[in-house]
């Protein structure tokens, strides 16, 4: 069996279960169009703007080669590089050939992105703060970890190739 196929008989949720799942989606859809709004009004960048500038900031020299970006966001080639495309005209980003490797090419980050995700972070992890953080208990908190820890090893664990 494969990651696509079911089983004879399905493995239904239980009731619990499947109010964890529902609550799950509801929140977790609530929680991104919220946190998207919010930053679009309040800096005029998108979730997915802020993510890739996050994820240039994270590194001294604010810059990463594009195919290490894709995977480090999940991204798939094209959106990738249609939305670098679309950051690169706003003048957040920049695109740098790799004298080392002239088939590769990095991101980097412009001082404009750099002023973006400066002006932008503080506001969104108040609002992260608010609307998470606040909710919950301590304990709450390193519970969550620990799923969504869980949950990601689950997904990132190998699965079965669809070709039997």
């Amino acid at each position: 069996m494969n990651d696509i196929d079911t089983p004879a008989e399905p493995r239904w949720l239980s009731d619990t279960e499947q109010h964890a799942w529902r609550v799950f989606l509801r929140m977790q859809g609530q929680l991104i169009t919220r946190l998207g709004r919010e930053l679009q009004a309040d800096s005029d960048l998108s979730i997915a703007d802020y993510d890739v500038l996050v994820h240039l900031t994270d590194l001294a020299g604010g810059r990463r080669r594009i195919l290490e970006l894709a995977r480090e966001l999940d991204w798939e080639k094209s959106r990738m590089s249609h939305h670098l495309a679309r950051m690169a005209k706003r003048g957040l980003i920049a695109r740098e050939e790799c004298p080392a490797d002239g088939r590769g090419a990095f991101i980097a980050i412009t001082p404009a992105g750099q002023a973006a995700i400066e002006e932008a972070a503080p506001r969104h992890v108040e609002l992260v703060r608010r609307m998470v953080f606040d909710a919950l208990t301590p304990e709450q908190v390193a519970a969550l970890g620990t799923v969504s820890e869980q949950i990601l090893k689950q997904l990132d664990a190998p699965q079965p190739s669809c070709e039997g």
